[in-house]
């Protein structure tokens, strides 16, 4: 059997793509397909989130294992976890970040099953996929800041007196 699942963006009301994946494929087939789809390199750190019919999220499957070790948690990485883990335990909606630096999702949809084995499959593509990765306009105005900071009065020049300083206090280490 093959899962069909369509995703589309909330950036555009005309993009929207169909793919057929084999029901024994892992979510890193998944996000290849999704790249393919959308004509995207493969050079980000996707991921999907599980989620629930209101589109909460719930478990993250990610790119690779970034967990420090020791850490007694469950992580589910694309590659070592199969389509139906999840898939066939009723999850029937997912994100996908493409872009994990601006938290940009595309949002799945499995429409259902059908008769098939083999390769993924796109088969239905409308609109332009949006751009994968929004630049960085480093002229761009900061928000969320307060105003401009003036760190003068802590920071300033008339209360450093140079003789007070005692070199030989100072122990330099090689090992933080």
């Amino acid at each position: 059997m093959k899962y069909r699942i369509s995703f589309i963006c909330d950036e555009s009301d005309t993009f929207r793509r169909d793919v057929l994946i084999d029901e024994e494929a892992t979510f890193l087939d998944l996000s290849n397909i999704i790249l393919k789809a959308c004509g995207y390199p493969d050079d980000q750190m996707t991921s999907f989130f599980m989620c629930t019919d209101s589109w909460e999220r719930r478990e993250e499957i990610t790119r690779m294992d970034c967990r420090e070790s020791g850490v007694d948690e469950d992580v589910y990485t694309m590659a070592d976890t199969p389509l139906t883990e999840f898939l066939d335990e009723g999850v029937t909606r997912m994100e996908y970040v493409f872009d994990p630096f601006n938290e940009r999702t595309f949002s799945l949809r499995v429409m259902g099953e059908e008769p098939g084995h083999g390769e993924a499959e796109i088969i239905r593509s409308e609109g332009k996929a949006p751009q994968q990765v929004c630049a960085f306009d480093a002229d761009a105005p900061l928000t969320g800041t307060t105003g401009d900071f003036d760190f003068s009065d802590d920071f300033n020049d008339d209360s450093f007196d140079a003789g007070e300083l005692d070199p030989e206090g100072f122990e330099v280490s090689e090992n933080f």
